[in-house]
């Protein structure tokens, strides 16, 4: 009897080296690019992506919230219990999903409306993903403990991190 081993390929750590933000994200774009380069499954795209950030950044919360009808439905994330759906236009994530275009709150108590999923959180920011239409397919949400935590750099940055999840949204 012939015995075949599939090979497996994994992403064991990441090697993130610098101490900005910006060579924090020099040094992980390319690694979340290549972990979703042969990825097809989405659930396991958003997981690892999940858990890249969390682990490179340490947030308080790293998640994706996907649109299922006229809803936001939670997905993988990493961090405290989240809410378990959204409304169009309603919180953060609503607003960035109904607006269609990254929000960036330095401050979650100033947010009209915002839903406070944990009282922990203090600063987010919110990340619209694209399906092949250019439609909102999902969103990924981030959540700091800290005030004024997310700025422009975040924004390219995790737009770029976002980007290839595309494919995975028909």
């Amino acid at each position: 009897m012939t015995r075949f081993k599939a090979k497996i390929q994994m992403a064991e750590q990441l090697i993130i080296e610098g101490n900005s933000k910006t060579e924090k994200y020099q040094a992980l774009l390319p690694q979340t690019q290549a972990l979703l380069a042969h990825e097809t499954d989405q659930t396991a795209a958003l997981a690892n992506l999940c858990a890249a950030l969390k682990m490179t950044f340490d947030w308080l919360w790293v998640g994706f919230y996907v649109v299922k009808k006229n809803e936001l439905v939670l997905a993988p994330f990493q961090g405290p219990i989240a809410c378990t759906r959204i409304p169009h236009g309603k919180g953060v994530c609503g607003t960035a999903w109904k607006e269609n275009r990254t929000l960036v709150v330095p401050d979650v108590d100033a947010f009209p409306g915002h839903i406070a999923c944990s009282s922990s959180s203090r600063s987010e920011i919110v990340v619209p993903v694209h399906g092949p239409d250019g439609q909102v397919a999902a969103v990924l949400d981030v959540d700091s403990e800290h005030l004024n935590e997310f700025d422009e750099i975040d924004a390219r940055f995790l737009d770029d991190i976002v980007a290839p999840l595309s494919r995975l949204f028909t």
